[in-house]
């Protein structure tokens, strides 16, 4: 693809490609699945386009509800690939706590305590309806420019899938929480943080709290087990 039509490629995970390019002269990113060789041709299709469907549609569902997400352009369906909006001026929620901890901010700091809000809300608005996210890391969230008075932009729904159960809405926040402490040193109470506008935010916040309690416990005795 880039060789043909000029576009970038940024990045390339497990699933598909990220490729940075324009589209109807707008800046724009382009998320393409790539064949799976080990999967038979005919199952790896209908895999890539229901994955490719979910992801667009739980976007869909996101900025109905009014939670900050990219632009779709257009949807490819025999590439398997999505033509998004490129969100200018904007960095990583990862590199905006790297930069403030570089700089000494510490929990307590009012930017990052603002951060922590904006992220507890955003993930309750996602919750509230049955949007589970599935890689909740900050490097899937981005700020705009200034960053201090940005919305959260959620980015990366490839694991995406719409779900009632609070187990799943557990399991999603137990991610982020490992993220954030793998990634961000001493942000325990960060994370306490971004729990409190969580529940203050999702009104059927106990029963996913009480799922996210039996989450971090298995994750205990699998470690004590190790």
């Amino acid at each position: 693809m880039a060789s043909s039509d000029g576009a970038k490629l940024i990045k390339q995970g497990a699933e598909a490609r990220i490729y940075h390019t324009t589209f109807m002269g707008k800046g724009s990113i382009v998320k393409e699945r790539f064949k799976k060789t080990y999967r038979h041709p005919t199952l790896d299709a209908k895999l890539s386009q229901k994955r490719t469907g979910q992801e667009v549609r739980t976007i869909m569902k996101c900025r109905k509800a009014g939670i900050a997400t990219p632009v779709v352009y257009f949807v490819d369906t025999k590439q398997h690939s999505i033509h998004m909006e490129y969100v200018e001026d904007s960095q990583t929620v990862r590199e905006y706590i790297q930069q403030l901890q570089k700089s000494g901010a510490t929990e307590e700091d009012e930017r990052l305590l603002s951060l922590a809000s904006k992220m507890g809300k955003t993930v309750a608005a996602m919750h509230a309806v049955d949007v589970v996210h599935g890689d909740l890391t900050t490097s899937n969230m981005l700020l705009r420019q200034p960053y201090e008075d940005s919305a959260l932009v959620m980015i990366d729904f490839g694991l995406s899938q719409t779900s009632h159960l609070w187990e799943d809405k557990g399991v999603d926040l137990y991610v982020l929480e490992r993220a954030l402490l793998s990634t961000h040193p001493n942000t325990e109470k960060l994370f306490q943080a971004i729990l409190d506008a969580y529940t203050k935010n999702y009104k059927k916040s106990s029963e996913v709290m009480k799922k996210l309690e039996e989450v971090r416990q298995r994750g205990r005795k699998r470690v004590m087990v190790g």
